[in-house]
């Protein structure tokens, strides 16, 4: 009787026998470079899969013998895998239907190149249809290079002029009224409509006046239109190995944002954060806070982004006919000396609504005296203790100098930078200068900063790891491949509180990969920005596959 108690009473305890189907794996990668971006296990041969997370790694002899009759097996063939891509900054965006982009080969072009580029765009296209181009220093400091010009080229297409930072814009009359932009208009907090002597527009929008601009042109295409540019967008992620985006919501509002990504099926994770709009009587505090924070399993809505100062290039809102950097002057003093475009006593109160909301506070910041202005309120709105866990973000985080990066560390900040604008020629025009304290990225690290990568210039994550690895503006801050890597992954993931979900090849995180095209470890360096996927996966589910990995 004994022995028959204890046999039913183990019967009840343990489970019933699972077949080998399930416990074996879903899928093993094996024979492969796999970099984790775990510093623990910093390369594997192999990956077991089961459902969404990997639940084994190690050499590939010993993961394939977790294999059952229908687990999947794909021989990597020595290639590269990598945890997906975390852009930590992208700036999702949506177009008037038709909208003629102008590539003029160059992020700084002169005016007669771009002349004849809007001439032809003109008379090659319907009237009504936007003409888009980007602008650097050369047109942006020309004041004579206004809306009077740009009407003279194409009175009837509106034409918008975006500098490279997108800081500010030049449009002509037919844009200005195409936007609903009228002579009357007053100026947003923290922007700028500018005017000429005699009160006329000139067509110039600076700063949040800018913002403005960007999410009423994102109101314009239709549902389907904007739906048919967003798989589009998809369709190109997945192909760079990108499995989620981190959305800074100007160009859509957050609520559209969440309802056209669910209805197109987003394949990749998206975490929405808005930016909110302003007013010429203050600040939109309210948008975004009602809206679910996990509307659908791939999309994520938290976060708010506030801009406390311009970039060099335009130097917030000073005069047009004001250099970027006055001649000899070192490009560290444009970041040191930028303008604040609000008051310490605005940004308190954004750091209080994070505080009250329970909402991460992100910031735009590119100056020195934004970043010690913003340290400064967080020390008067409760120091370490209140925000050393708070993970504020310090989007651009130029001018955080040597100085400042301690206090930084006390505080929790961690720094976004999109390498692609490591290049003083994009911001100042041409110059044998270069940075020695700001855009540092070697430094950061070195200091304990956590340091996450974003492109909110092209989102070709291979051309922003070149860039990184290369530094052409400040070299001795130059990282390593390994560095890059973990920064557009782990680090991404630990910007947006998800480091215990993704962001490493670890058992037990969701499986969020890619394999490579190449070996970005050990190809020359011009050869980065042509690596694409071959193979993408997201919570273990394959969203893009070139057809050049072996499976079994």
């Amino acid at each position: 009787m004994k022995r028959l108690y204890f046999v039913l009473l183990i019967a009840m305890v343990l489970p019933g026998p699972a077949s080998a189907q399930e416990v074996a794996p879903d899928t093993i990668l094996f024979d492969g470079k796999i970099f984790t971006s775990d510093p623990a296990d910093l390369y594997v041969q192999a990956l077991a899969i089961r459902g969404e997370r990997i639940v084994a790694r190690g050499d590939s002899t010993t993961i394939k013998v977790l294999a059952g009759p229908r687990t999947k097996q794909i021989d990597l063939g020595g290639r590269t895998v990598i945890p997906g891509i975390n852009n930590a900054d992208q700036h999702i965006e949506v177009h008037p239907a038709g909208t003629v982009f102008l590539d003029l080969n160059t992020e700084d072009p002169s005016w007669n190149q771009l002349k004849q580029a809007i001439v032809e765009a003109a008379a090659g296209s319907p009237k009504g249809i936007f003409i888009y181009a980007n602008i650097g220093p050369i047109i942006f400091h020309d004041p004579s290079i206004a809306r009077d010009a740009l009407d003279r080229l194409a009175p009837d297409h509106p034409v918008i002029l975006f500098t490279t930072t997108r800081h500010a814009a030049i449009l002509n009359s037919a844009a200005l009224a195409k936007v609903g932009i009228v002579e009357s208009q007053r100026d947003p907090m923290g922007g700028r409509y500018e005017r000429s002597a005699d009160g006329k527009l000139t067509g110039v929008l600076r700063e949040y006046a800018v913002l403005q601009l960007e999410r009423t042109l994102g109101q314009m295409p239709s549902d389907p239109e904007a739906l048919s540019e967003l798989r589009e967008f998809f369709s190109k992620a997945t192909k760079l190995g990108i499995t989620t985006v981190q959305d800074t919501s100007d160009g859509i509002e957050p609520r559209r944002a969440v309802k056209l990504f669910e209805e197109a099926r987003t394949p990749i994770r998206i975490r929405v954060t808005s930016m909110p709009m302003t007013m010429p009587a203050g600040r939109d505090t309210e948008e975004g806070l009602w809206i679910p924070l996990h509307p659908s399993s791939l999309i994520t809505v938290n976060g708010r982004s506030w801009m406390v100062d311009g970039v060099p290039l335009e130097n917030t809102l000073t005069p047009r006919e004001v250099p970027s950097m006055p001649v000899e002057q070192s490009p560290d003093d444009a970041f040191r000396h930028l303008r604040l475009i609000f008051s310490k006593r605005e940004m308190e109160a954004m750091l209080r609504e994070a505080l009250a909301n329970n909402d991460p506070a992100l910031f735009h910041i590119s100056g020195y005296p934004g970043t010690a202005a913003i340290l400064d309120l967080m020390q008067a709105t409760g120091g370490e203790q209140t925000w050393a866990s708070k993970r504020v973000r310090f989007e651009n985080g130029d001018g955080l100098f040597p100085d400042l990066v301690p206090r930084a560390k006390e505080m929790g900040i961690i720094v976004i930078q999109s390498p692609t604008q490591f290049d003083v020629g994009l911001l100042f025009g041409p110059t044998p200068l270069k940075f020695h304290e700001a855009q540092g990225s070697r430094s950061l690290l070195a200091g304990e900063i956590p340091v996450a990568l974003g492109s909110e210039g092209p989102m070709n994550p291979y051309l922003n790891i070149m860039m990184a690895c290369l530094d052409p503006s400040n070299p001795p801050e130059a990282i390593t491949r390994e560095q890059a890597v973990v920064a557009y992954t782990l680090t991404s993931a630990y910007a947006e509180f998800q480091e215990k979900e993704k962001g490493s090849l670890e058992p037990g995180k969701l499986a969020d990969l890619a394999v490579l095209s190449q070996d970005i470890f050990t190809v020359p360096f011009s050869d980065l920005p042509k690596t694409e996927s071959v193979l993408t996966l997201v919570g273990g589910k394959i969203i893009y596959d070139a057809q050049v990995v072996g499976a079994k």
